[in-house]
């Protein structure tokens, strides 16, 4: 007579949920990463009993559709344009300029302008509208 033994009972593990478990931790650490910023770094910086000042000077100069030169709204001349970005950034050493130039203008305008600037060793800066 041949005893049957019971089927041996295989132990499983159910993963159905473990998808979504997956899902939402994944979700969760993303969100977390772009809160944090990683490009933060906490430094104690040492005191000094004094302190060097960089003198810095920064202009605008607007350049509208008939030409006009202004800088920070006094127009001025074409021809001098030069003599007085010179004067006004002498003694200064980070010497930056914001222009703003009219989107109806042609390029060469635009590049007379920086050609000045370069001249002078002048930053400049292009504002743009959003």
């Amino acid at each position: 007579m041949k005893i049957r033994r019971k089927a041996r009972f295989a132990p499983e593990v159910f993963t159905h949920s473990l998808n979504d478990i997956m899902f939402f931790l994944l979700l969760f650490f993303l969100i977390i990463s772009t809160m944090a910023n990683p490009n933060v770094i906490k430094l104690m910086l040492p005191k000094a009993s004094s302190s060097q000042q960089v003198y810095k000077k920064q202009i605008t100069l607007s350049v509208d559709e008939q030409k006009n030169y202004y800088i920070d709204k006094d127009p001025i001349p074409v021809g001098q344009l030069e003599s007085q970005l010179a004067s006004i950034f002498a003694n200064v050493e980070e010497r930056t300029v914001v222009l703003r130039v009219d989107k109806n203008l042609a390029v060469q305008d635009l590049v007379d302008v920086l050609e000045i600037g370069a001249k002078l060793d002048i930053k400049m800066v292009m504002a743009t509208a959003r």
